[in-house]
């Protein structure tokens, strides 16, 4: 089993290196990567996680139009943004399960953080105590704390509706989801500058972060052998983290830009294809 892991290490290393930032044209990762300061590239952060789900084209045309709105300075417009004037800038925009008041609620959320504690890290550094093994609790706390904040101006007063659509920006582990967009936040924030994630928040060790799984990683998780779950919720995301760790303790998610352009770019098939599964470098470890 160790000579498969080390043989498995040498080959995802190897895709790391094939698939580099020279291929950040394919992710959402290309948008806060157009910003220089770093609470820019926070707020163009978690805008882009959060509209990353869906098709690539519909993502970037989503993200293109609300990063657009919000001009040269995303902080700059979350700093300044009052519901009253700026929240009709996001009338009519729909993507997919997300309409204009959830953008909007989202931008207003994200102001009350910078009001309060200056930056997004500041407000997450407070809530993953040294001695959690992952960001689970962290993300279970960051969800419950963010929907907390006053919403009255998009969903009038008193507690947030059930079926708020912001609530989708905001899922938690124990609720089971994936919690894929948030995760791909903290990887984007955390990892150190290599070309594609960023590498601002230095409080939060790599080793802690867990995979955004979503349905591309879930799947090549499953032809890999790192994952024998076949729901694909955070039970899944832990299983594939942990066997991720095996290769590589400190840094699990390395892999993951990698992984997901076999996806993204239509390179790995459902089934069994004698052209691109003789082209892929990791085929001979798939189980498809």
């Amino acid at each position: 089993m160790m000579f498969k892991i080390n043989a498995l290490k040498k080959k995802l290393d190897s895709l790391c290196e094939q698939y580099d930032a020279t291929y950040i044209y394919s992710d959402p990762l290309k948008f806060p990567r157009r910003y220089d300061d770093p609470l820019d590239q926070e707020i163009a952060g978690i805008i882009a996680s959060s509209l990353a789900y869906g098709r690539v084209e519909r993502i970037f045309a989503s993200l293109e139009k609300v990063l657009g709105l919000m001009g040269k300075s995303p902080a700059r417009y979350v700093t300044n943004f009052n519901p009253e004037r700026e929240g009709p800038d996001f009338d009519g925009f729909v993507h997919r399960f997300n309409r204009g008041e959830d953008i909007a609620c989202l931008v207003w959320y994200l102001k009350q953080i910078l009001h309060r504690y200056g930056s997004i890290g500041r407000f997450f550094s407070g809530l993953l105590p040294d001695e959690d093994e992952n960001i689970e609790g962290a993300l279970n706390r960051f969800s419950a704390s963010v929907l907390s904040l006053d919403s009255s101006p998009f969903y009038g007063g008193g507690e947030l509706p059930p079926n708020a659509g912001v609530r989708y920006f905001f899922p938690s582990p124990e609720g089971g989801s994936a919690c894929k967009r948030l995760n791909l936040y903290l990887r984007w924030m955390v990892r150190k500058d290599d070309g594609l994630d960023l590498g601002i928040w230095n409080f939060v060790p790599p080793s802690k972060l867990v995979v955004p799984l979503d349905t591309h990683i879930a799947r090549l998780s499953q032809n890999l052998g790192l994952a024998s779950r076949k729901s694909p919720g955070w039970k899944m995301a832990l299983e594939v983290t942990e066997n991720l760790k095996r290769l590589d303790p400190h840094d699990p998610l390395k892999y993951d830009f990698a992984l997901c352009r076999l996806g993204i770019l239509d390179l790995c098939p459902h089934k069994r294809d004698s052209v691109k599964c003789k082209e892929c470098s990791i085929s001979d470890f798939c189980m498809l």
